[in-house]
């Protein structure tokens, strides 16, 4: 029995021999680099210790052979793979090919493989997958995407997304966000808005929001907030207001302004 756990197998469950090798001359071990084998970690041993047999298995017809082999093939012999049927071989093929061929794929029909694209390519080129299907391409677009793109993106369905885009787009385009139906979204605005700008926060309907106001504001935006109906906000902008005016007590209908 014990010796069956450790029969080695090939991908179609068949029992791997050494005396079926059809690479008698070369370098592999049995259980650890073996082309037959249905592991991929022995098939690619296998490659690195026989890198030039690699061009021999572009056509096998187990996708974890392909996909090992097309890391150590002619790179020559790679771009018929970007149209395997296997994505794992059509990205094994992409990340050794000049970026042009990635262009070939920022349609494919796998997201982990648009990702990886997306993961690449450079400046332009990203900005055909801002509106990529998948939620997950477009945020690692618009973690990478030259700023002055970043507009293009602000209306993206997905909220964390859009999180993203106020994240790192111009301070010019923040006000166009204020009103985003996204508490989080309206979190980094505040959180990247001055000093000097917060008020336009003031009634925002979510109270971390307003905390940020509190925490960044002017004295008249700290005087609206001191009756806030939030308990953490209400309190930090009494605390402020009380610094500001050296520990005398707080009016919040006080109209007076400030000196």
């Amino acid at each position: 029995m014990q010796n069956d756990l450790l029969e080695s197998l090939d991908w179609e469950g068949r029992a791997v021999r050494c005396e079926d090798c059809p690479h008698p001359n070369g370098r592999c071990e049995l259980m650890r680099a073996c082309v037959r084998d249905r592991y991929a970690r022995r098939i690619d041993r296998f490659f690195q210790w026989n890198p030039h047999l690699a061009n021999q298995y572009l056509k096998h017809p187990y996708f974890e052979v392909r996909a090992c082999a097309a890391r150590y093939a002619d790179v020559f012999q790679l771009p018929p793979l970007l149209d395997d049927p296997d994505e794992t071989v059509r990205w094994s093929a992409a990340q050794r090919l000049p970026r042009r061929y990635l262009l070939r794929l920022i349609r494919d029909p796998h997201r982990e493989v648009r990702i990886r694209v997306a993961s690449r390519l450079t400046d332009g080129d990203l900005a055909a997958m801002m509106s990529d299907p998948d939620y997950y391409v477009r945020l690692v677009v618009a973690r990478r995407l030259p700023q002055g793109l970043l507009p293009l993106m602000m209306g993206d369905a997905d909220p964390e997304v859009r999180r993203t885009v106020t994240r790192r787009i111009g301070t010019e385009w923040l006000g166009r966000m204020l009103l985003d139906e996204d508490a989080g979204v309206r979190l980094e605005v505040a959180r990247r808005l001055p000093p000097h700008a917060l008020s336009r926060l003031l009634d925002d309907p979510d109270w971390r929001v307003r905390y940020e106001v509190a925490c960044r504001g002017s004295k008249d935006d700290l005087r609206s907030l001191a009756g806030d109906p939030d308990d953490e906000v209400r309190r930090l902008a009494q605390s402020r207001l009380a610094t500001k005016l050296g520990g005398q007590n707080i009016d919040p209908q006080e109209k007076d302004s400030w000196e």
